[in-house]
């Protein structure tokens, strides 16, 4: 069909149909929010003007925003979190657009990035990548990523690219924490192999973890100035991960907790090799801005995956000498270390406290350990009742 510009627009052209007679159309291109080259068209005006009233109207909705709908049937979930990414980066801090970054790249593109926006519907989505990212990574891990999925497509719904947010009430079991922890029997024997298996700070920074209950990060984070020997206390005031230095989780992480003097005899021996590390490569130990936990090779602060890698470390040689305790994953030690005070009575308010928390949040993530407990006070109020000497009747 051969088309004939107009003089009322150059989007605007006219054609004959067979029987000779003549019609209108509008052919108008443009480049959608993804950069891509797209066009809308229309065809059979029975006259010049209607075309272009049409015409005008569809760049009115182009100008208005509009177009999205025009798009949201192409875009695919990449193209839309490579959109999300540059628009809202700005708004971040540098150390949640790296880690947004990674996560986009690393785990939502290969599983997702194919689908069409619009078409990605919630069984293919659990499918295809919680059930598969389940397989790898703790649910903990899995919620973060479908968290920040989620933050993704509720912009999305806001710019009117989709109508609705099909995912948000897919919800991820965080059940690790039933059995991520260790026994007191087990804890000892797990902190007695890894003084024997991993190297110095790896081995002190676990017992710390085990002995305070700080979050791994806030370990890390810790600078010889947050510890004060003369009062026993321990000051959490930053948190430090691959992404570098950063504030606590929450305003409840900022606390001073009270340690005992296992756990300051253990820090002095630290602080005594540090200074001597240093010293081997000509430094000196500032007790103000150094963080506690260096590299024995140059002295530097200690890579933030070290835990990790040093409790495969841990494992692997138990398991070669025989040694069997319950596996449990780094921030077990902060379950395990809640659980044991819990069993021990001590009362909810200072364990959220110690650990940075609220009350609700300890009763939520420990709700198993309490019931127990109950269960034990009135089998203990039974006992004690049916022990007692009969009084007066």
């Amino acid at each position: 069909m051969k088309l004939y510009k107009t003089d009322i627009d150059d989007e605007v052209y006219y054609y004959f149909l067979k029987n000779g007679e003549k019609r209108w159309m509008y052919r108008h291109k443009y480049k959608d929010t993804s950069g891509k080259r797209r066009e809308k068209k229309k065809s059979s005006f029975e006259t010049e003007k209607a075309a272009y009233r049409a015409l005008l109207k569809v760049k009115a909705d182009l100008l208005d925003g509009h177009h999205t709908k025009v798009e949201s049937d192409q875009i695919t979930v990449s193209q839309w979190l490579d959109i999300w990414y540059e628009t809202y980066k700005g708004n971040w801090k540098i150390s949640s657009r790296k880690q947004r970054k990674k996560i986009i790249k690393d785990k939502i593109k290969p599983l997702l990035g194919k689908y069409k926006l619009s078409q990605l519907d919630r069984g293919t989505y659990v499918r295809e990548y919680i059930n598969v990212l389940l397989e790898k990574y703790q649910p903990s891990s899995v919620q973060l990523y479908h968290r920040l999925f989620n933050i993704a497509i509720n912009a999305a719904v806001e710019d009117e690219i989709i109508p609705r947010n099909r995912f948000k009430k897919v919800s991820i079991e965080k059940d690790e924490e039933l059995d991520n922890f260790l026994t007191p029997e087990e804890l000892n024997i797990f902190l007695h192999s890894a003084k024997k298996y991993v190297n110095f700070t790896n081995y002190t920074l676990i017992y710390l973890l085990a002995y305070t209950g700080l979050r791994r990060g806030e370990a890390y984070g810790l600078k010889w100035e947050d510890l004060n020997f003369k009062e026993k206390t321990l000051t959490v005031r930053r948190t430090r991960d691959h992404f570098g230095e950063r504030t606590p989780k929450t305003k409840n992480s900022y606390r001073t907790i009270p340690i005992d003097d296992m756990v300051i005899k253990k820090m002095e021996s630290y602080q005594k090799w540090c200074i001597k590390t240093k010293f081997k490569y000509g430094m000196k130990l500032d007790k103000e801005k150094d963080f506690i936990f260096i590299t024995r090779l140059g002295a530097t602060p200690a890579n933030t995956n070290s835990v990790p890698q040093a409790f495969d470390a841990i494992y692997k040689y138990m398991k070669k000498d025989e040694i069997n305790v319950r596996r449990i994953t780094p921030h077990g030690l902060r379950h395990t270390h809640a659980t044991i005070l819990i069993n021990n009575g001590v009362p909810p308010k200072t364990i959220a406290d110690r650990l940075g928390n609220t009350v609700e949040m300890i009763y939520k993530v420990y709700s198993h350990s309490f019931k127990e407990l109950e269960d034990k006070a009135v089998s203990t109020f039974i006992d004690v009742l049916n022990g007692a000497k009969p009084g007066a009747k």
